[in-house]
């Protein structure tokens, strides 16, 4: 879920030193939107490997002292008629912490430098299941390196090693690795995200996690002619290659990851072990100390009124309180959103191969894009786009910081089995937690239920991000797996806002709506100026993203039925889907910010997002009133280690965030 990138070069292929610190600034750049937590780089000549890496974003990095030290080296090294190796990294953190130097990329371990972009979902079983390996290290990449090196000492072939390592491992991976004893480099990717670009004579070679990199590099870096578009080939999933070096020509064997053995054998020359040099900064971050923080404290400060909550007229049809906004209620107490509900009907699906069947690509090239959260929709909407659809998708993720851990490695799981290329785009993960800290702060100060979208503004660019990769990817279409079950209306509601035409896509909105929330939010602004702050350049984008920009996709639920029972199983059942421990449901678990704002409404409303998703199913004959009531009631409870992880990641006190909400006034 990070950016990879590099290049092999030989004395033979005619670029200047300066073209390639140019190669390098451009890549570095243009990989910086798949993670801006930190970037690193490898210098590996024939005699010597250096690595420079800091917690700081690409574009940074090639501004540093250090860096520019870097390039000196690199200059010297390319007059010295020897081939060369330089690699790169930008990172998205998702195991580890970055303000600790040995959890950033390139990662050092067994006499080897690894890039790595994924996650390693079965890491920590592989520690256990290999107890003679040494473990130094937080980051999942490690294991990678120490399950090679194993290999490589009891097959001694490098490539039986890494295709043995990659049977081993769990997810979406794909690694570029440089063995100090070893004169080759290895690169390898269980789903596809991996692209390399061959210059017609041999003598230099680049790669990158995405093909628009490196379309793009050529240009940029003034160097297309050697490295010229049409040269540019995706390493299929569950492939790698074997990049021996020397001074002529690079050669360049296929490794077939998935096979036990391959008739083309890779043997690199072995060189004497070379010194992996660290350039570390001068002051290392300590490990920070983490003040106690007592569970049992936070469960009793969570706590409901459930007399009170229980005690709130409902509608006789769902599960819908005399506190939903605009809600009313006929003599037998059915309420209005029941009465006006029409039935789901689902279209024919071969309405839907008619409209596919002229973009389906020929062979391995990708035909649609598919947005993916992490959550259950999307990645059983993936699961079904290969199984039922036949299409060769791209999954995409825009991760604004509250894409959670279990949601990332749930896409890791399913990428690496259906062998699809993952892209993510990465914001200023930093930059939107504190907004996310600002706009919660305000929001305690004066509190308002129309206001808690405000937390979520900055997961809406998703749209944007979309139509941008669509564009860059020559797709014509994108695939959503969203379910109109979730829809959540009734948060616009709390704006007082009355939905004039009720479409089945939660952001259509009418435009007389859309000024009535512009003026809501306006009039809150006004009376709370702490909303002023750096998050509202940010939470307009959003807004315009989420509901001015153009969205045109096709809603895959449409025509494929939503069974929740079978997406779980198929889910669970088949890819070894994580669920969270601390709820029953499969629903919202890969988002941060759920736990949270579902609190406020619950405790603050007597409702949540669980009683509108109940309450549709109930609609749609997919459950009774009774089972559908006790199973909201479950999913209330509250999300103790949710709440907790969102606090810690904002920057607030879970504790003091939580007596606050509780001193609010109910609507009941």
């Amino acid at each position: 879920m990070c950016g990879i990138f590099g290049f092999a070069i030989t004395p033979k292929a005619d670029i200047t030193g300066k073209q390639l610190l140019r190669v390098i600034k451009t890549l570095c750049i243009l990989s910086e939107t798949r993670g801006k937590d930190a970037s690193g780089l490898v210098l590996a000549s024939p005699k010597s490997i250096l690595v420079l890496k800091r917690p700081i974003r690409g574009s940074q990095l090639i501004r540093s002292r250090e860096f520019r030290e870097f390039g000196k080296k690199l200059l010297d090294i390319s007059q010295a008629s020897e081939p060369f190796i330089v690699m790169g990294h930008t990172r998205m953190v998702t195991n580890g912490n970055a303000e600790i130097h040995e959890n950033n990329q390139p990662t050092i371990a067994k006499n080897m430098v690894c890039i790595h972009n994924g996650i390693v979902v079965n890491d920590e079983s592989l520690w256990q299941e290999f107890e003679d390996l040494s473990r130094d290290f937080e980051i999942d990449t490690e294991v990678i390196l120490a399950l090679l090196r194993h290999y490589y000492q009891s097959l001694g072939n490098i490539q039986s090693a890494l295709i043995e390592t990659f049977n081993k491992i769990i997810g979406a991976n794909s690694v570029a690795i440089i063995p100090a004893d070893l004169q080759c480099l290895l690169l390898a990717t269980s789903n596809g995200s991996l692209f390399t670009n061959m210059s017609d004579d041999k003598s230099i070679i680049t790669f990158s996690s995405e093909k628009y990199i490196l379309e793009k590099l050529g240009k940029k870096a003034g160097v297309q002619e050697k490295l010229p578009n049409r040269a540019i080939l995706q390493l299929q999933p569950g492939s790698g290659i074997g990049l021996s070096l020397s001074e002529d020509t690079l050669t360049c064997i296929p490794i077939f990851l998935n096979q036990n053995y391959s008739k083309y054998s890779f043997i690199p020359r072995k060189v004497q072990c070379r010194q992996i040099t660290d350039n570390k900064p001068a002051t290392v971050a300590q490990t920070k100390t983490i003040n106690s923080f007592s569970f049992s404290q936070l469960e009793k400060l969570c706590h409901f009124d459930i007399s009170r909550i229980s005690a709130l007229k409902r509608c006789t049809k769902c599960l819908l309180p005399e506190t939903f906004p605009f809600i009313e209620f006929d003599s037998e107490g059915v309420c209005n959103i029941c009465h006006s509900h029409t039935p789901r009907e689902h279209k024919d699906i071969k309405e839907l191969f008619q409209i596919l069947d002229p973009l389906r690509s020929t062979g391995n090239n990708p035909d649609c894009l598919v947005p993916m959260s992490g959550g259950r929709d999307s990645c059983y909407a993936l699961h079904s786009i290969i199984t039922k659809l036949n299409m060769t998708p791209v999954a995409y993720t825009y991760d604004w910081g509250m894409v959670t851990d279990l949601a990332r490695r749930n896409i890791s799981r399913m990428c690496g089995a259906l062998g699809v290329e993952h892209i993510l785009v990465s914001s200023d993960i930093a930059k939107k937690r504190a907004h996310i800290r600002k706009n919660v702060t305000a929001w305690l100060k004066k509190p308002h239920l129309g206001t808690v979208t405000l937390f979520m503004a900055g997961d809406k660019p998703y749209f944007y991000y979309a139509y941008m990769l669509r564009r860059q990817m020559g797709l014509q279409i994108s695939l959503l797996g969203s379910n109109e079950l979730e829809s959540t209306g009734f948060k616009v509601g709390f704006c007082n806002i009355k939905q004039q035409n009720k479409g089945k896509k939660h952001f259509q909105l009418s435009n007389f709506n859309k000024m009535q929330l512009l003026y809501f939010f306006g009039k809150q602004f006004l009376s709370n100026p702490k909303y002023f702050n750096g998050s509202l350049v940010d939470t307009l984008r959003g807004f315009l993203a989420y509901y001015i920009l153009p969205t045109d996709y096709i809603p895959l639920y449409d025509y494929i039925p939503w069974n929740e029972d079978e997406v779980n199983a198929t889910l669970i059942g088949t890819y070894d889907w994580e669920v969270s421990p601390d709820t029953v449901t499969t629903w919202r678990i890969g988002d941060g910010t759920a736990p949270f704002y579902n609190y406020i409404y619950y405790r603050l409303a007597g409702f949540s997002e669980n009683d509108t998703f109940r309450s549709n199913q109930i609609r749609e004959g997919l459950l009774d009133r009774e089972t559908a009531y006790h199973i909201a009631e479950k999913e209330n409870k509250p999300r103790l280690e949710s709440l907790k992880w969102y606090c810690d990641t904002i920057g607030i006190d879970c504790i003091s965030a939580i007596k606050k909400i509780n001193e609010i006034p109910t609507l009941y």
